[in-house]
């Protein structure tokens, strides 16, 4: 008969190691050479079953005692085989807990599954810039599955009950045997639940759901911009087994707007004037979100200067305090003139020392220089 290996050796600890460095040495084993993951391996079987010897002995005191002081000598007499302490469904359940569920496994002695929180659903609501500014509440549609009325949202038919499932006899869990352990799995007839229903409900078809169409009103707060989400608590699908309801999640879309551009809480608008309007100065009316607000354009005003009125974009978030309207200007050149407009012209420009008339060969020979000027810097 081969000689056993030190249990110690086996799980990779020192002799000083505790129990949680036991715990967790045994459980990275367990992972690695579960039959589950390593079918029709039986080396790896062997190093499964060598890994759960070796914890039980070492995770006990009394025999952990025995061990250090006598070795494998001082356990003679003693059971520790892995066949014979509860099987694998009590290794995991008892040692491992919730770490069953990485096998695939759950405690089956829980029985029936509990109650279940249903769903959360989402709603995409679009709104107008206009909203963000004002606010808006709003009613809108919303399609969700709810507890049958008929049946209580049982599944079954009226008058009757759901029955213990004859295959896991109301445990929602089968084992089966396999080699030294037992594999537990969720029974495939109720689903886990524990009960069958026989005589199913004629309006939700035994599913104890029904699909409804529910009207809210939503209040969609200022200063909102798109991707933001407002949460309507208990609004989702109904829960299961008693369980509560879900939540109704709504996501923010603003429409994009003709006149404005949003810029974090500013506002971008364009005003057009004429090259004599921006050279004098004047006053013109601007439109805004909500209505319109004078602004002073200063004599000297060049395309595409910026100018602010404040506190005309959108709100903050939860503040009063709002963001600025920027006013691009843009100056309109006029694309016909009269005689007399010309003349008037000409002697302004007279006035100022610009040039009018310009010599389109010189134009063009400085346009060519610069061009091969250019050319040659790139070669």
């Amino acid at each position: 008969m081969a000689e056993k290996r030190d249990y110690y050796e086996i799980l990779g600890v020192s002799q000083s190691a505790d129990l949680d460095q036991v715990k967790k040495a045994y459980r990275k084993l367990a992972i690695k050479y579960h039959p589950d993951k390593n079918p029709d391996d039986s080396a790896a079987e062997g190093k499964f079953k060598e890994a759960t010897e070796a914890y039980e002995v070492l995770s006990t005191p009394e025999k952990r005692q025995r061990y250090d002081q006598f070795g494998h000598a001082g356990l003679e007499g003693m059971d520790v085989s892995a066949q014979n302490f509860g099987g694998f469904e009590d290794i995991v359940n008892n040692i491992f807990g919730d770490f069953g569920d990485l096998f695939g496994f759950s405690d089956s002695r829980h029985g029936q599954t509990g109650p279940k929180r249903g769903r959360n659903l989402q709603y995409d609501l679009e709104i107008d810039l206009e909203d963000v500014v004002e606010g808006k509440s709003t009613e809108i549609n919303i399609p969700r599955l709810e507890a049958c009325e008929t049946c209580n949202g049982s599944g079954a038919e009226p008058g009757t009950q759901p029955q213990v499932c004859p295959e896991c006899t109301g445990r929602g869990k089968v084992s089966m045997q396999s080699g030294f352990f037992s594999v537990t799995r969720t029974c495939a007839r109720c689903g886990g639940q524990g009960r069958v229903i026989l005589n199913s409900c004629k309006v939700c078809g035994g599913e104890g759901m029904t699909q409804k169409t529910r009207n809210l009103r939503v209040s969609v707060p200022k200063g909102v911009d798109t991707g933001n989400q407002l949460k309507v608590r208990g609004e989702g699908e109904s829960g299961v087994n008693g369980g509560p309801p879900g939540d109704l999640i709504v996501v923010i879309h603003v429409r994009s707007s003709e006149q404005f551009i949003r810029q974090g809480n500013d506002l971008i608008t364009a005003v057009c004037i004429t090259f004599t309007q921006a050279a004098l100065g004047v006053e013109v009316d601007v439109p805004t979100i909500k209505d319109t607000e004078e602004l002073q354009i200063p004599p000297g005003t060049q395309f595409g200067d910026r100018l602010r009125i404040g506190g005309k974009g959108i709100p903050y978030y939860n503040s009063r305090a709002s963001g600025d309207l920027i006013v691009i200007i843009e100056i309109q050149t006029p694309k016909s003139l009269t005689a007399q407009e010309k003349e008037l012209l000409e002697t302004f420009a007279d006035m100022r020392g610009e040039q009018i008339e310009s010599d389109n060969s010189n134009i063009l020979r400085r346009i060519g220089e610069r061009f091969f000027r250019n050319a040659d810097g790139n070669r």
